[in-house]
């Protein structure tokens, strides 16, 4: 594994058989690892907020997801063997908490989108442990303190912890709390990946996936997200075509 720069924030590149030992490793390890999915939307707002910038260079594994991010790394000489997707990556830590006999907490997103999730991950994966699904809110619509939350998740005592905040919040928080969890091996902010896995998101077709176009689709099913996309699309690439010219 070796580390790829791009616009400041440093992203991990692998095998796959690389990143399963990893996280494999951490799973097993004695103190809990944060885990970020930098995208090019993070990139963009890592040039401008620097405790978020910060939050991802030190954490123990920033997993690339987009394929802005591999055509980056190509650009600026410094390729990434693969992306990983958030849903990728949940995926592939309840196969793996399935196979070790370890549990997992799902915190985060709106309604019942959690506990959906939930559900699908113990359909795909029989045997499953799920100890938490959830969102931050108490039921009086409330929102939790960090305390709360973090004694929570300590009482339920998962190994693996998958927070959909949304990006900056999910990281800070994480990046606040993580010395407190008890149990927690691996935490990772997946910001939206609740929304596919519960089924409540179509994902793009398996062809636009595999030419990099699901930003295409997404702006067909959800045209709302245009300044997203557009950040990710025709910013991103800019500034780092400009990047190149102050290596």
């Amino acid at each position: 594994m070796h580390k790829v720069t791009i616009l400041g924030v440093q992203i991990d590149s692998f095998t796959n058989e690389e990143l399963k030992q990893k996280l494999e490793q951490y799973l097993f390890d004695q103190k809990p690892h944060l885990i970020v999915t930098p995208n090019p939307e993070f990139c963009i707002q890592a040039t401008r907020d620097h405790e978020f910038r910060d939050i991802l260079n030190s954490a123990s594994l920033a997993i690339p997801d987009g394929v802005g991010l591999k055509f980056a790394g190509w650009y600026l000489g410094q390729p990434i063997a693969r992306r990983v997707t958030g849903v990728s990556l949940v995926e592939e830590l309840c196969r793996q908490a399935r196979d070790k006999n370890l549990s997992v907490f799902f915190l985060g997103a709106l309604n019942n989108i959690a506990h959906r999730t939930a559900v699908n991950m113990m359909e795909k994966y029989p045997g499953l442990h799920v100890v938490g699904a959830e969102n931050e809110y108490d039921f009086l619509g409330r929102k939790r303190s960090d305390n709360a939350l973090v004694a929570r998740i300590n009482r339920k005592k998962p190994a693996i912890l998958f927070l959909a905040f949304g990006a900056p919040a999910q990281e800070k928080w994480l990046a606040r709390n993580l010395q407190y969890f008890e149990t927690v091996k691996i935490a990772v902010g997946v910001g939206g990946s609740f929304d596919y896995l519960s089924g409540q998101v179509r994902r793009a077709p398996v062809v636009m996936r595999s030419l990099g176009l699901e930003w295409l689709y997404r702006l067909m099913k959800q045209p709302w997200r245009i300044r997203r996309i557009y950040r990710a699309v025709i910013v991103f690439p800019m500034k780092v075509i400009i990047s190149k010219f102050f290596q």
